[in-house]
């Protein structure tokens, strides 16, 4: 009988666990409208896939894992990272001064 105990407080805990949330009224919250934390606009998205996709492209035209590995960090890697440089330099001067 002690296993049949067990069975019937284990059901009543997980109905009480499913049913009482829904039996007790809920407060009604104001809810504002959350914003995103990052907006992209049609630049900076068209820049971060030139940014994937020219490393790609450079890598199935120069593969480097059978070449010289060292002209793809030149060729395929340098440009993106020497673009990135720039615009991070370029936004830093176009903020306004604190």
């Amino acid at each position: 009988m002690a296993g049949i105990r067990e069975i019937l407080v284990l059901a009543v805990i997980i109905l009480g666990v499913l049913l009482i949330p829904r039996l007790i009224p809920r407060k009604e919250t104001a809810r504002r409208a959350v914003s995103p934390a990052l907006v992209l606009s049609g630049k900076l998205r068209l820049a971060i896939a030139a940014s994937l996709g020219w490393p790609t492209i450079m890598a199935a035209f120069l593969q480097p894992w059978l070449n010289d590995p060292i002209l793809y960090l030149y060729i395929g890697i340098g440009p993106v990272v020497l673009g990135w440089m720039l615009y991070w330099v370029l936004m830093g001067y176009r903020q306004p001064k604190r």
